[in-house]
């Protein structure tokens, strides 16, 4: 792995809860800049920031340096503190429930795995750049889809 690294932003929206909802991720590599977003017809909050950071992770070719911003706690606290034990007791939480969006926490740990991520917390809706733009892909996506529909 180079000592160069790729810096991302992801953000989920979701109108209601579940509703319709949307992910957004602004990338930046050595100057180069590159946006992604999705939308998903009844989705969660929740599951629109993990989606942001899986699709973020699927797009780099080759394993790399990455610096991932989230303003998830939900994704932060999951892929720090909880997603060892989950592994380890077969994906169930301490209280040997179903670890919920289950298929996504193993998308993210296997895209995870591929790289060397330095994950950090934003607030959102607190003027960093990235999350702003990630912010507005991600409610752009819902938007659109919603005009189409």
């Amino acid at each position: 792995m180079s000592n160069k690294k790729v810096v991302i932003y992801t953000d989920g929206a979701c109108r209601g809860n579940p509703g319709p909802g949307g992910w957004g991720v602004y990338m930046s590599y050595q100057g180069n800049d590159k946006t992604l977003h999705g939308f998903e017809a009844e989705t969660t909050n929740n599951r629109m920031e993990l989606t942001a950071a899986i699709e973020a992770l699927k797009v780099l070719k080759r394993a790399c340096d990455v610096e991932l911003n989230t303003d998830s706690k939900y994704v932060m606290q999951g892929i720090n503190e909880w997603i060892d034990n989950w592994k380890k007791n077969n994906w169930k939480t301490s209280a040997r429930k179903n670890v919920k969006n289950i298929d996504l926490w193993q998308a993210l740990d296997r895209e995870s795995a591929r790289h060397r991520i330095n994950w950090l917390w934003v607030k959102g809706h607190s003027g960093v750049h990235g999350n702003e733009i990630a912010d507005q892909l991600a409610n752009q996506a819902i938007d659109q889809a919603l005009e189409n529909s």
